[in-house]
């Protein structure tokens, strides 16, 4: 276990970004049958085709789900990933074509420092291919990269974070984030996580929680003005689900956000999870099974979420908001 996505066999990351432009994408390409849904609980989401997501609707799985910047240009993402898929022969076979099926979310990056003034066309749809071009089923890099390259909280850098677990059913369990909030994964201004609970070792730090929460630690910060922020991320199992089960999945992996991020969900952020089953291990009691699972599921896209904020280095531009480690130190 690489306590990273890619512990979910059929499933491959890729980063692509650029440093000038400061943004980028985080193609997730799924190779194996999979079911897939999703969630979306911000106020002022940004996607492609989540609507095919919904359990009434015909299409079962996707073979890929793009995580962008770029704000509503960045949904060019999803054109690259799908443009790449159909060279190597993935999507829904129509006759003498196929037809990829990419489902994006993308976060607001357009104000970090980066030069925005890419002219007649939006680079996103060539970061989309390059991404996908680069996926990778082993080791991928965190913090500062792809999808995550441009992202921050109110507080500090944010970033692509993930991590996996087994569950005591042996069901494989993970997830994957890229995190750019209208408010803070840490408490008040200390080094603190709100994912402590359920962190894994030292993966983000080992700190815990702090002794006391006071009245400030609780405080509301967030982004100033209309300024959208969004987390959005995907968790995947190995488990065999249906397409209402995956929903459910999508549902309560989402409570993860919540425990992670603070305030989460909020009008002008486009909070959106994805949901993957790769259809390999059978459920024995399906109630308890999906309880445990989307346990899991929350608990690791909780701690991606942290993992993406405490692996992130600052962008390299004057006034640019400061990494975790450039305040607390690496532990």
């Amino acid at each position: 276990m690489r306590n990273l996505l890619t512990d979910i066999e059929g499933l491959r990351v890729g980063h692509a970004h650029d440093t000038a432009l400061a943004s980028g994408v985080t193609a997730i390409i799924i190779d194996a049958d999979n079911v897939a849904s999703a969630v979306t609980r911000g106020g002022a989401p940004g996607s492609r085709d989540t609507t095919l997501l919904e359990p009434e609707m015909t299409a079962q799985g996707v073979n890929a789900v793009v995580l962008s910047g770029g704000s509503l240009f960045g949904l060019d993402a999803a054109g690259g990933v799908c443009n790449y898929l159909r060279g190597t022969g993935a999507g829904l076979r129509i006759g003498p074509v196929n037809i990829p099926i990419a489902v994006q979310a993308i976060t607001f990056d357009l104000i970090n420092g980066g030069n925005k003034d890419w002219g007649r066309k939006p680079p996103y749809w060539d970061l989309g291919w390059q991404a996908a071009e680069r996926a990778t089923d082993g080791d991928f890099a965190l913090g500062t990269v792809g999808g995550g390259y441009g992202t921050t909280t109110v507080t500090l850098k944010g970033g692509v974070g993930s991590a996996s677990m087994v569950t005591a059913s042996g069901f494989r369990v993970a997830a994957i984030a890229v995190v750019n909030s209208v408010g803070t994964a840490t408490i008040g201004n200390g080094p603190h996580f709100w994912a402590a609970s359920v962190e894994v070792g030292n993966e983000f730090g080992g700190l815990g929680m702090p002794a006391h929460l006071s009245p400030s630690d609780l405080a509301l910060r967030m982004k100033g003005g209309r300024q959208p922020a969004t987390t959005i991320g995907l968790v995947a199992t190995d488990a065999i689900l249906t397409k209402p089960q995956a929903k459910r999945l999508a549902i309560m992996a989402d409570d993860g956000l919540a425990r992670a991020v603070r305030p989460a969900h909020a009008p002008m952020d486009g909070d959106t999870v994805f949901a993957v089953a790769t259809q390999r291990k059978p459920l024995t009691d399906p109630l308890p099974d999906i309880t445990e699972i989307g346990m899991a599921a929350g608990d690791c896209l909780a701690r991606a979420i942290a993992r993406g904020v405490y692996e992130a280095t600052a962008l390299p531009f004057h006034g640019a908001i400061p990494s975790w480690r450039d305040r607390f130190g690496k532990t």
